[in-house]
């Protein structure tokens, strides 16, 4: 593999191909990802409704790393890997919940807000143990609009420079009134770019999605590439829900936003093979009058999404068979795709 001296992935006659299928499985690519991509990137972990009080905490799994946020005492929002410095074992445990102590469910050592070590029950005394030595391992967390997002990269810049063109893509949208009404996860057996390559293209609606093919005009389906996003659109039939922006955000990121409310996903790469959906939902009226219309838009969206899921696992295996090594990519239905590789490639520091 070669360094990335530029644009990649393009024959001499102009053809675009994707990345080669071992991109997709193999371990040195799958260690470079962690490092470089999820490593280095703003990720979208949360939503400020879920920490709203002391103690309230949101936990994830990202790239093999455990993380959680929570509301400190002091009111601010701290992060740290869920990892106690003892053996490793989990502080909180995963999704949003509350606890008034952060103790190991290993051997309960006890940690503050702000991760120091308080305490380490039982463990007696030890020549050259300092509890200050000991304390949790901290991780960047910053707000925006609402949204929470986590960053493991000390040297990372704001998060607003990390958000690309969504700042001004979602600016005329009330995003900050709009309150969780649910939170669905989804556990696919692909790896998190067979997943993602799929979401940036619209090629394969009339195939996949019947329900999503009838709700729009797909011959008007386009695609614009914006830094560090991907922006679909399509002309919308009577009744589609799917007015408004939708988009993708590198590396993991997915938001859309319709009238009166908006939806967030998170594509968490777990491993090389599998990869767990985190979409929130989120509106501004929550009336009981709503609450019908609502329940129709989450499972309209919820039945879209498992769609794709026996297609993308299928390709998973195809791409790991050997068959197979790389594609044409369509300028017109599938510049996403080509703009997500090309963002990869410079990421990790690789030609395809």
């Amino acid at each position: 593999m070669n360094m990335v001296p530029g644009r990649s992935g393009t024959r001499p006659d102009g053809l675009a191909l994707t990345i080669p299928a071992r991109w997709y499985h193999d371990p040195e690519i799958w260690a470079l990802e962690r490092t470089r991509v999820f490593g280095r990137e703003w990720l979208l972990v949360g939503h400020q409704g879920q920490l709203e009080n002391p103690g309230d905490y949101v936990a994830t799994e990202i790239a093999g790393w455990r993380l959680f946020v929570i509301r400190g005492r002091d009111g601010g929002l701290k992060g740290f890997h869920n990892v106690c410095s003892h053996r490793a074992g989990p502080i909180v445990d995963d999704g949003a919940g509350h606890c008034d102590v952060l103790r190991c469910r290993y051997h309960r050592w006890v940690y503050d807000t702000d991760g120091n070590l308080k305490a380490a029950p039982d463990f007696g005394e030890a020549a050259g143990f300092d509890r200050a030595d000991y304390g949790l391992k901290p991780i960047r967390v910053a707000t925006w609009r609402g949204l929470v997002f986590a960053n493991l990269d000390p040297g990372a810049g704001p998060v607003e420079e990390g958000l690309g063109a969504l700042v001004e893509l979602v600016a005329a949208y009330p995003i900050e009134e709009y309150r969780s009404v649910r939170q669905v996860s989804f556990d696919i057996a692909c790896n998190w770019k067979t997943y993602t390559d799929n979401f940036v293209e619209g090629y394969h609606i009339p195939g996949i999605h019947p329900g999503l093919n009838a709700a729009i005009d797909f011959k008007g389906f386009a695609v614009e590439n914006r830094p560090k996003i991907v922006i679909m659109s399509a002309p919308q039939r009577d009744g589609s829900i799917y007015d408004g922006v939708w988009l993708w955000r590198y590396p993991n990121t997915t938001l859309s936003v319709f009238p009166g409310g908006m939806n967030t996903s998170s594509i968490i790469a777990r491993d090389r093979g599998r990869t767990r959906l985190i979409y929130n939902f989120y509106f501004a009226d929550r009336s009981a009058a709503a609450m019908a219309a609502i329940e129709r838009t989450i499972q309209t969206n919820c039945q879209i999404v498992r769609e794709d899921f026996g297609i993308c696992e299928i390709a998973q295996g195809n791409l790991e068979a050997g068959i197979y090594d790389r594609g044409p990519l369509s300028p017109h239905q599938e510049a996403g795709v080509r703009h997500f590789h090309e963002m990869l490639q410079q990421s990790i520091g690789l030609a395809a």
